[in-house]
Protein backbone atom coordinates (compact mmCIF):
# COMPACT_ATOMS: atom_id res chain seq x y z
CA UNK A 1 0.00 0.00 0.00
CA UNK A 2 1.35 3.50 -0.89
CA UNK A 3 -0.05 5.53 1.60
CA UNK A 4 -2.75 5.45 4.45
CA UNK A 5 -4.94 8.38 4.81
CA UNK A 6 -5.16 9.94 8.65
CA UNK A 7 -8.03 9.05 10.30
CA UNK A 8 -9.50 12.70 10.81
CA UNK A 9 -12.95 14.01 10.83
CA UNK A 10 -14.23 15.49 7.67
CA UNK A 11 -13.31 18.81 7.16
CA UNK A 12 -13.59 21.93 3.69
CA UNK A 13 -10.61 24.23 3.23
CA UNK A 14 -9.87 26.97 1.72
CA UNK A 15 -6.32 27.52 0.22
CA UNK A 16 -4.84 30.76 -1.11
CA UNK A 17 -1.41 31.24 -1.73
CA UNK A 18 0.25 34.66 -0.15
CA UNK A 19 1.29 36.48 -3.50
CA UNK A 20 -0.82 39.03 -3.27
CA UNK A 21 -4.23 40.33 -1.26
CA UNK A 22 -7.44 38.40 -1.61
CA UNK A 23 -9.50 39.98 -4.55
CA UNK A 24 -13.42 39.51 -4.33
CA UNK A 25 -13.01 36.85 -6.49
CA UNK A 26 -10.84 34.58 -3.92
CA UNK A 27 -13.14 35.90 -1.02
CA UNK A 28 -16.32 34.95 -2.61
CA UNK A 29 -14.93 31.18 -2.88
CA UNK A 30 -13.60 31.53 0.65
CA UNK A 31 -17.46 32.45 1.54
CA UNK A 32 -18.23 29.46 -0.12
CA UNK A 33 -16.04 26.75 0.93
CA UNK A 34 -16.36 28.02 4.67
CA UNK A 35 -20.24 27.72 4.34
CA UNK A 36 -20.34 24.40 2.36
CA UNK A 37 -18.23 23.02 5.30
CA UNK A 38 -20.51 24.42 8.26
CA UNK A 39 -23.51 23.47 6.53
CA UNK A 40 -22.07 19.75 6.27
CA UNK A 41 -21.31 19.92 10.20
CA UNK A 42 -17.37 19.40 8.97
CA UNK A 43 -14.32 21.27 9.84
CA UNK A 44 -13.28 24.48 8.07
CA UNK A 45 -9.07 24.71 7.75
CA UNK A 46 -6.79 27.23 6.09
CA UNK A 47 -3.88 26.14 4.13
CA UNK A 48 -1.36 28.36 3.10
CA UNK A 49 0.27 27.14 -0.55
CA UNK A 50 3.46 28.25 -0.32
CA UNK A 51 5.41 26.42 -2.28
CA UNK A 52 6.56 28.88 -4.74
CA UNK A 53 8.74 31.04 -2.86
CA UNK A 54 9.71 33.19 -5.45
CA UNK A 55 6.48 34.78 -5.91
CA UNK A 56 5.45 34.15 -2.17
CA UNK A 57 5.61 37.57 -0.59
CA UNK A 58 6.04 39.21 3.23
CA UNK A 59 3.10 39.96 5.30
CA UNK A 60 0.61 38.81 3.09
CA UNK A 61 -0.49 35.15 4.39
CA UNK A 62 -1.42 37.49 7.37
CA UNK A 63 -3.55 39.77 5.73
CA UNK A 64 -5.03 37.37 3.92
CA UNK A 65 -5.74 35.37 7.16
CA UNK A 66 -7.18 38.98 8.54
CA UNK A 67 -9.34 39.34 5.54
CA UNK A 68 -10.94 36.13 6.42
CA UNK A 69 -11.93 36.61 9.75
CA UNK A 70 -13.22 40.38 9.04
CA UNK A 71 -15.91 38.38 6.79
CA UNK A 72 -16.44 36.16 9.98
CA UNK A 73 -14.86 33.10 8.74
CA UNK A 74 -13.58 31.26 11.59
CA UNK A 75 -11.54 28.60 11.18
CA UNK A 76 -10.32 24.86 13.53
CA UNK A 77 -6.94 24.25 14.06
CA UNK A 78 -3.76 26.20 13.25
CA UNK A 79 -2.99 27.28 9.28
CA UNK A 80 -0.98 24.51 7.45
CA UNK A 81 1.89 26.33 5.39
CA UNK A 82 3.27 24.01 2.42
CA UNK A 83 6.62 24.85 3.13
CA UNK A 84 6.60 23.16 6.37
CA UNK A 85 5.41 20.28 4.86
CA UNK A 86 8.12 19.08 2.05
CA UNK A 87 9.12 15.96 3.84
CA UNK A 88 5.82 14.70 3.18
CA UNK A 89 5.57 15.48 -0.29
CA UNK A 90 9.00 13.93 -0.72
CA UNK A 91 8.13 10.67 1.10
CA UNK A 92 4.87 10.15 -1.14
CA UNK A 93 7.50 10.77 -3.83
CA UNK A 94 9.37 8.17 -3.02
CA UNK A 95 6.45 5.70 -2.51
CA UNK A 96 5.99 6.63 -6.18
CA UNK A 97 9.05 6.43 -7.02
CA UNK A 98 9.73 2.37 -5.68
CA UNK A 99 6.30 1.98 -7.19
CA UNK A 100 7.99 2.24 -10.78
CA UNK A 101 5.56 5.13 -11.22
CA UNK A 102 8.06 8.14 -11.55
CA UNK A 103 10.73 9.04 -14.57
CA UNK A 104 12.93 11.62 -15.47
CA UNK A 105 12.12 14.40 -17.85
CA UNK A 106 14.44 16.50 -19.86
CA UNK A 107 11.79 18.03 -22.43
CA UNK A 108 11.69 21.87 -22.71
CA UNK A 109 8.50 24.05 -22.96
CA UNK A 110 9.65 24.48 -26.55
CA UNK A 111 10.30 20.64 -27.19
CA UNK A 112 6.88 19.86 -25.51
CA UNK A 113 5.27 22.27 -27.69
CA UNK A 114 6.97 21.33 -31.21
CA UNK A 115 5.98 17.46 -30.30
CA UNK A 116 2.49 18.25 -29.59
CA UNK A 117 1.78 20.28 -32.59
CA UNK A 118 3.57 17.59 -34.86
CA UNK A 119 1.00 16.55 -37.58
CA UNK A 120 1.22 13.02 -36.38
CA UNK A 121 1.41 14.02 -32.93
CA UNK A 122 -0.90 11.57 -30.48
CA UNK A 123 -1.54 13.59 -27.72
CA UNK A 124 -4.82 15.45 -27.48
CA UNK A 125 -5.14 18.80 -26.32
CA UNK A 126 -1.33 19.68 -25.12
CA UNK A 127 -0.84 16.71 -23.09
CA UNK A 128 2.23 16.03 -22.88
CA UNK A 129 3.32 12.83 -25.30
CA UNK A 130 5.79 10.70 -23.10
CA UNK A 131 8.71 11.47 -24.76
CA UNK A 132 11.09 10.58 -22.35
CA UNK A 133 9.46 7.76 -20.75
CA UNK A 134 10.81 6.00 -24.19
CA UNK A 135 14.64 6.76 -23.12
CA UNK A 136 17.25 4.41 -22.57
CA UNK A 137 19.94 5.02 -19.71
CA UNK A 138 22.35 6.07 -22.32
CA UNK A 139 19.98 8.91 -24.00
CA UNK A 140 19.76 9.75 -20.15
CA UNK A 141 23.11 10.15 -19.65
CA UNK A 142 23.74 12.15 -22.32
CA UNK A 143 21.19 14.95 -21.35
CA UNK A 144 22.86 15.08 -17.92
CA UNK A 145 26.17 15.19 -19.01
CA UNK A 146 24.70 18.28 -21.52
CA UNK A 147 23.52 20.02 -17.99
CA UNK A 148 19.68 19.82 -18.50
CA UNK A 149 18.18 19.20 -14.90
CA UNK A 150 15.31 16.62 -15.13
CA UNK A 151 12.16 17.31 -13.63
CA UNK A 152 9.73 13.97 -12.43
CA UNK A 153 6.99 13.23 -13.92
CA UNK A 154 4.04 10.79 -12.85
CA UNK A 155 3.37 7.45 -14.79
CA UNK A 156 -0.63 8.04 -15.73
CA UNK A 157 -1.02 5.95 -18.10
CA UNK A 158 -3.99 8.18 -20.10
CA UNK A 159 -6.17 7.58 -17.53
CA UNK A 160 -9.47 8.15 -17.97
CA UNK A 161 -10.89 9.82 -14.93
CA UNK A 162 -15.00 10.55 -14.82
CA UNK A 163 -16.13 12.24 -11.43
CA UNK A 164 -19.30 14.00 -10.45
CA UNK A 165 -18.66 17.67 -9.23
CA UNK A 166 -21.15 19.06 -7.15
CA UNK A 167 -22.09 22.16 -9.04
CA UNK A 168 -20.61 21.23 -12.67
CA UNK A 169 -21.92 18.02 -13.11
CA UNK A 170 -20.91 14.67 -14.71
CA UNK A 171 -16.71 15.18 -15.51
CA UNK A 172 -14.22 13.40 -17.77
CA UNK A 173 -10.36 14.09 -18.28
CA UNK A 174 -7.63 11.91 -19.66
CA UNK A 175 -4.66 12.16 -17.63
CA UNK A 176 -1.17 12.42 -19.32
CA UNK A 177 2.09 11.84 -17.43
CA UNK A 178 2.10 15.26 -15.49
CA UNK A 179 5.17 16.96 -14.03
CA UNK A 180 4.82 16.46 -9.71
CA UNK A 181 8.57 17.44 -9.28
CA UNK A 182 10.33 20.86 -11.26
CA UNK A 183 13.52 20.51 -12.11
CA UNK A 184 14.62 23.21 -9.61
CA UNK A 185 13.39 20.50 -6.75
CA UNK A 186 9.97 21.91 -5.98
CA UNK A 187 7.52 20.13 -5.62
CA UNK A 188 4.40 20.36 -7.95
CA UNK A 189 0.93 21.63 -6.60
CA UNK A 190 -0.94 18.57 -7.98
CA UNK A 191 0.83 16.19 -5.76
CA UNK A 192 0.94 18.50 -2.72
CA UNK A 193 -2.58 19.69 -2.74
CA UNK A 194 -3.40 15.61 -3.01
CA UNK A 195 -0.92 14.78 -0.10
CA UNK A 196 -2.46 17.36 2.23
CA UNK A 197 -6.01 16.93 1.65
CA UNK A 198 -5.63 13.52 2.74
CA UNK A 199 -3.79 14.72 5.35
CA UNK A 200 -6.40 17.29 6.66
CA UNK A 201 -9.41 14.71 6.01
CA UNK A 202 -10.47 17.12 3.64
CA UNK A 203 -13.43 15.01 2.12
CA UNK A 204 -15.48 18.23 -0.10
CA UNK A 205 -12.76 20.57 -2.03
CA UNK A 206 -14.65 23.27 -2.55
CA UNK A 207 -12.54 26.05 -5.23
CA UNK A 208 -12.91 28.15 -8.25
CA UNK A 209 -14.05 27.19 -11.53
CA UNK A 210 -10.58 27.62 -13.45
CA UNK A 211 -9.21 24.29 -11.17
CA UNK A 212 -11.64 22.41 -12.17
CA UNK A 213 -9.32 20.58 -15.32
CA UNK A 214 -6.47 20.00 -12.79
CA UNK A 215 -9.14 17.41 -11.18
CA UNK A 216 -8.33 14.02 -13.16
CA UNK A 217 -4.65 14.60 -12.74
CA UNK A 218 -5.16 15.23 -8.77
CA UNK A 219 -7.89 12.19 -8.63
CA UNK A 220 -5.27 10.06 -10.80
CA UNK A 221 -2.52 10.89 -8.07
CA UNK A 222 -4.77 10.02 -5.16
CA UNK A 223 -5.54 6.52 -7.15
CA UNK A 224 -1.87 5.96 -7.15
CA UNK A 225 -1.19 6.67 -4.11
CA UNK A 226 -3.79 4.80 -2.54
CA UNK A 227 -5.76 7.86 -0.73
CA UNK A 228 -9.26 8.39 -0.33
CA UNK A 229 -9.92 11.31 -2.95
CA UNK A 230 -12.53 14.12 -1.94
CA UNK A 231 -15.40 15.03 -3.64
CA UNK A 232 -15.17 18.68 -5.81
CA UNK A 233 -17.95 21.60 -6.16
CA UNK A 234 -15.95 23.88 -8.18
CA UNK A 235 -17.88 27.37 -8.08
CA UNK A 236 -18.43 29.97 -10.57
CA UNK A 237 -15.72 32.56 -10.92
CA UNK A 238 -16.15 36.41 -10.90
CA UNK A 239 -15.55 37.83 -14.03
CA UNK A 240 -14.33 41.68 -14.32
CA UNK A 241 -15.78 43.83 -16.75
CA UNK A 242 -13.45 42.87 -19.67
CA UNK A 243 -15.13 39.01 -18.86
CA UNK A 244 -11.94 37.99 -17.75
CA UNK A 245 -11.25 36.37 -14.39
CA UNK A 246 -11.15 39.35 -11.98
CA UNK A 247 -7.53 40.63 -10.96
CA UNK A 248 -5.85 43.28 -9.46
CA UNK A 249 -5.67 45.32 -12.79
CA UNK A 250 -9.60 45.73 -12.59
CA UNK A 251 -9.38 48.35 -9.75
CA UNK A 252 -10.92 48.28 -6.33
CA UNK A 253 -11.39 44.77 -5.57
CA UNK A 254 -9.92 43.10 -2.44
CA UNK A 255 -11.03 43.95 1.30
CA UNK A 256 -8.98 47.35 1.99
CA UNK A 257 -10.59 49.06 -1.07
CA UNK A 258 -14.28 47.48 -0.47
CA UNK A 259 -14.70 46.89 3.53
CA UNK A 260 -16.08 43.97 4.79
CA UNK A 261 -19.79 44.85 5.45
CA UNK A 262 -19.36 46.29 1.36
CA UNK A 263 -17.58 43.12 0.04
CA UNK A 264 -19.52 40.30 2.35
CA UNK A 265 -22.89 42.03 1.27
CA UNK A 266 -21.76 41.69 -2.73
CA UNK A 267 -20.90 38.38 -1.93
CA UNK A 268 -24.34 37.47 -0.75
CA UNK A 269 -26.33 39.28 -3.39
CA UNK A 270 -24.04 37.34 -6.14
CA UNK A 271 -24.76 34.24 -4.75
CA UNK A 272 -28.46 34.55 -4.18
CA UNK A 273 -28.12 34.98 -0.06
CA UNK A 274 -29.15 39.12 0.54
CA UNK A 275 -32.03 41.29 -0.67
CA UNK A 276 -30.51 43.91 -3.38
CA UNK A 277 -30.36 46.57 -0.62
CA UNK A 278 -29.59 44.26 2.44
CA UNK A 279 -26.86 45.69 4.63
CA UNK A 280 -25.50 44.89 7.60
CA UNK A 281 -24.92 41.01 6.92
CA UNK A 282 -22.50 38.15 8.69
CA UNK A 283 -21.09 35.25 7.48
CA UNK A 284 -23.75 33.33 10.41
CA UNK A 285 -26.86 34.94 8.40
CA UNK A 286 -25.53 33.73 5.07
CA UNK A 287 -25.11 30.23 6.55
CA UNK A 288 -28.52 30.20 8.06
CA UNK A 289 -30.38 30.78 4.37
CA UNK A 290 -27.18 28.61 2.21
CA UNK A 291 -28.70 25.95 -0.01
CA UNK A 292 -26.23 24.39 -2.17
CA UNK A 293 -28.61 23.08 -4.53
CA UNK A 294 -30.00 26.65 -5.46
CA UNK A 295 -26.36 28.57 -5.94
CA UNK A 296 -26.19 30.45 -9.40
CA UNK A 297 -24.22 28.35 -11.55
CA UNK A 298 -23.18 31.03 -13.88
CA UNK A 299 -20.36 33.60 -13.81
CA UNK A 300 -20.56 36.60 -11.84
CA UNK A 301 -19.56 40.18 -13.41
CA UNK A 302 -18.29 42.48 -10.44
CA UNK A 303 -18.81 46.27 -11.62
CA UNK A 304 -17.47 48.57 -9.53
Amino acid sequence: MIGVMNALPHAGRFAPSPTGDLHLGNLRTAVLAWLFARAAGARFLVRMEDLDTGRVRPGVAERQLSDLASLGLDSDGPVMFQSERTKAYGLALERLRAAGLVYECYCTRAEIRQAVSAPHGASPDGAYPGTCSRLTPLERAHRSAAGRRPALRVRAGSAGIEFCDRLMGQRRGVVDDFVICRNDGAYAYNLAVVVDDAAQGIREVVRGADLLETTPRQLRLAGLLQLEAPTHAHVPLVLGQDGARLAKRHGSVTLRDLGPQAALAWIARSLKLAWPNEENLTARTLLERFEPELLPLEPVTYRA
